[in-house]
């Protein structure tokens, strides 16, 4: 048998404009696999889990695209570096490419298997694929991080515009796959989960939505986001073609993809923000903690409309509006003074298109103790949300059927008093 690269699809299971994959074809034969990583799926507490469900459809879709050209994609459950010595001892690997990835986790299993590979003199290739802009390319003069989005972001447009970027076509190369018999097939049983039955968004950009996107984002009740976020999480689309199309059409959506890139370069700067408030001292706020509240929070039964209809719609498909995300985090930290962190590990393990960076960096916004957050007297008051972007109640009602009946639950607490208690253990913190 030749020689053999190796190419670990992860967070970009595409076949176009997939940089890694391209480096990889323009060397020789590729042999393509893919990990069910037990460090992660370990963690999951639902066995009908929407994303393993989204990760197991898509990576069979491209199983089936590579063996319809004769080769296979190989198909592992395990620990990564386990799996990979495994491949490395059954195969003529003499390198290995991937796409980089800049969440916690991920960077310490890269480097776990960059080390083993180094120590066997394979060597290991990796790119920027997820992001337009990584890690210090976009930094002060200083070369220090951004911690202000506006700055950060009216640099990344200055950069974008006046560099050319080019797409990375490697669906053009496939026929130098290595050729192979069909490889074997896990079935989700074998990876201990169950399909969830759940409709996926399309992976297709909506031109008149972002197009639109401005006018119709911050409103639930009708069809005006792009729903791309669960695509970009997995990387079943490019950022690059996405960026290009935001960019020519519609700013409000390209800031929105940068913001994405400013929580990803304060999580590599700054990673112990998914456990510490980037702003210290709030890691001193005395939160109240009710877990009783926060029962009712999670199940959408706080009696406040607009953040029950959010959970709900939250618990049944795995998504939430972007505004809802911003009024259910709001009431949970603000109005019953419940730990953000509590918030974002509920987020983590409901949401579909859950990111690392975004979440909690969301979080923090929404909190007050993150970086570039709302101020901490700014509180949102769910009824004037409610008259602002759902003023009709369509969206309500779509979710909180027993809304204006006698079933309807009395509001779990008074807004004007929530707001005094929240400002007041701010304010302890200023002094």
């Amino acid at each position: 048998m030749p020689s053999l690269s190796l190419f670990w699809f992860r967070r970009d299971l595409r076949l176009h404009d997939n940089r890694a994959l391209y480096n990889a074809l323009q060397k020789g034969k590729v042999l393509p696999f893919f990990i069910f990583d037990t460090n992660i799926l370990n963690k999951l507490q639902d066995i009908h889990d929407k994303r393993i469900t989204f990760i197991y459809n898509e990576v069979l879709h491209l199983k089936t695209q590579l063996e319809k050209i004769n080769s296979t994609l190989l198909l592992f459950y395990g620990e990564p570096l386990t799996i990979i010595k495994k491949i490395t001892q059954e195969y003529p690997v003499t390198a290995l490419y991937f796409n980089k990835d800049y969440e916690p986790y991920a960077i310490v299993r890269d480097n776990a298997v960059t080390g083993y590979l180094n120590k066997i003199n394979i060597p290991a290739f990796s790119f920027k694929d997820q992001v337009i802009f990584e890690e210090n390319e976009i930094v002060k003069d200083n070369q220090q991080p951004y911690t202000v989005f506006t700055p950060y972001s009216r640099k990344w447009k200055e950069r974008f515009l006046s560099e050319d970027f080019k797409l990375y076509p490697s669906e053009n190369l496939l026929n130098r796959l290595h050729q192979t018999e069909k490889s074997k097939t896990l079935s989700l049983n074998d990876i201990g989960f169950k399909s969830s039955h759940c409709t996926f968004p399309l992976k297709e950009p909506d031109l008149n939505i972002i197009k639109n996107y401005h006018n119709t984002r911050d409103i639930p009740s009708i069809n005006g986001t792009s729903r791309l976020s669960v695509h970009l999480r997995f990387g079943t689309i490019s950022i690059r073609q996405l960026a290009k199309i935001a960019s020519v059409n519609n700013e409000t959506y390209l800031n929105e993809l940068i913001w994405r890139e400013f929580y990803m370069m304060i999580l590599w700067h700054f990673p112990q923000t998914v456990e510490q408030s980037f702003k210290k001292e709030y890691d001193l706020l005395e939160w109240n903690n009710n877990e009783k509240e926060f029962k009712r929070w999670c199940a959408g039964n706080t009696g406040y409309p607009i953040v029950d209809a959010g959970m709900r719609q939250l618990n049944e498909t795995g998504f939430m509006h972007n505004r809802l995300r911003m009024i259910t985090a709001s009431f949970l930290t603000k109005h019953l003074l419940i730990d953000w962190r509590w918030g974002e590990a509920y987020f983590a393990e409901k949401l579909l298109d859950y990111e690392q960076a975004s979440n909690v960096g969301g979080w923090q916004w929404a909190a007050s103790t993150g970086c570039d957050a709302v101020p901490y007297f700014r509180i949102f008051n769910p009824e004037l949300q409610t008259q602002k972007f759902d003023p009709d109640y369509k969206y309500i009602k779509q979710w909180v059927p027993e809304f204006d009946t006698p079933y309807y639950p009395k509001p779990i607490v008074n807004h004007q008093f929530a707001r005094e208690r929240a400002l007041q253990a701010f304010k302890k913190i200023k002094r």
